[in-house]
């Protein structure tokens, strides 16, 4: 009898967190903190200076992401784990020139990749549901967009301005994000 009881438990629960991960206004709820979270952390890097002004570049996000294209939820969660792995390579790389604190880099990127993770479990979970299928375009114009970004870093030698740069479209990508996590809540 107790061996049955514990049997329906583990498989209510099992059951309940699946369900609970494909929650979008949960979903949503997660993605907007460890949004508010990353911000936070980028803000505290101090990587604003006017003397590097001059490096400013437009790395031309892609249209679909800056003009409210209407995603399907499952396309949107896509989209987002994209943006956090891509930023999350990008920090990952040569930040040694910058003088930011290292364990608020280190935070950061702990923050990315437990949302990245947790993406892509959701995302498993929808494509073994549904038969989910879209076009590959946007995602294939976010890598040429955040390409773009480590080819600047790179041609600037990962410099302190050229960090100052990416970091301040970063927190512009952050802007885009949010407009795709209030969709998947609605």
């Amino acid at each position: 009898m107790m061996g049955r009881c514990t049997l329906h438990i583990a498989l209510l629960v099992c059951f309940s967190t699946s369900a609970l991960a494909v929650s979008y206004k949960l979903l949503g709820f997660q993605l907007r903190s460890s949004s508010l979270e990353c911000q936070e952390l980028l803000l505290k890097l101090n990587g604003t200076s006017k003397y590097c002004l001059k490096d400013r570049m437009n790395f031309e996000i892609p249209e679909e992401i800056t003009k409210s294209q209407p995603f399907q939820k499952e396309e949107a969660i896509l989209v987002i784990l994209e943006i956090f792995q891509k930023i999350f390579d990008i920090f990952s790389r040569n930040i040694s020139s910058t003088g930011w604190n290292e364990t608020t880099v280190e935070n950061l990127l702990a923050t990315l990749h437990w949302q990245k993770e947790h993406l892509e479990t959701i995302l498993e979970e929808i494509m073994e549901e549904e038969n989910f299928t879209w076009d590959n375009a946007t995602l294939l114009h976010l890598k040429k967009y955040y390409l773009r970004i480590v080819r600047y870093l790179k041609a600037k030698e990962y410099s302190t301005c050229a960090w100052t740069v990416v970091q301040a479209e970063v927190l512009r990508d952050f802007f885009f994000l949010d407009r795709l996590i209030n969709f998947l809540q609605n």
